[in-house]
């Protein structure tokens, strides 16, 4: 019987990290918390969660130095999955904090919902992937957001949710995940996609995404 697979779960300051840990050990992973740099650079798989403020989180991410191994994971293809906070500090920036940056491996800024709408984003809504994705299944998952990216930069797969707009609801490139949406929260369709994205690519892997 093989041993089930080690997640690295990188503490941001922001997170839910006990729904975080018990979804991935329902989808069959051996998830640990480390802040180590040199832990994350090796790691298999981790997860970057986070809710809050990009400014908190980044701060706790240059803090560790965790910047730089984060971001070399994604531009190597080397499984991550980023969930809620997680996609946005991937970004560029985000209007909710000026000044600081976030990781700068997804192009784009993430911006608050228009005025008129209720914010935050609570609750439940439903995704469509593009047909490129190979994670990402049509569904409805579960939301807890204030601001989003609007669209999906060029060499990601997408899925779309719609919330007075369209907008970036997850991507996928190869094993990189990031997810909007709170995948340890959504029912039988979030545990679907953590386990396949347990199960997506390896050191150097990849999709068509």
């Amino acid at each position: 019987m093989s041993s089930p697979p080690e997640v690295v779960v990188v503490p941001t300051g922001t997170a839910n990290l006990a729904s975080v840990l018990v979804g991935l050990r329902r989808a069959g992973a051996a998830p640990r918390v480390s802040r180590e740099p040199r832990e994350v650079v090796e790691a298999e798989r981790v997860v970057l969660p986070g809710v809050g403020t990009l400014a908190a989180a980044a701060e706790q991410i240059e803090r560790a130095e965790l910047a730089e191994p984060l971001a070399r994971r994604v531009r190597d293809r080397r499984p991550l999955l980023a969930i809620c906070l997680g996609l946005q500090l991937l970004c560029e920036r985000s209007e909710e904090s000026p000044g600081f940056e976030g990781l700068g491996v997804v192009d784009g800024r993430v911006e608050r919902f228009p005025d008129g709408l209720r914010v935050p984003q609570l609750g439940w809504n439903r995704i469509e992937p593009t047909d490129a994705c190979e994670l990402l299944e049509p569904g409805y998952v579960y939301f807890a957001n204030s601001y989003r990216l609007e669209r999906a930069p060029a060499g990601w797969g997408a899925a779309v949710s719609d919330y007075g707009g369209p907008f970036v609801a997850a991507l996928e490139r190869g094993p990189v995940l990031a997810c909007q949406f709170h995948p340890e929260l959504s029912g039988e369709l979030g545990l679907r996609l953590i386990e396949r994205w347990l199960a997506a690519g390896g050191v150097g892997g990849g999709g068509s995404c």
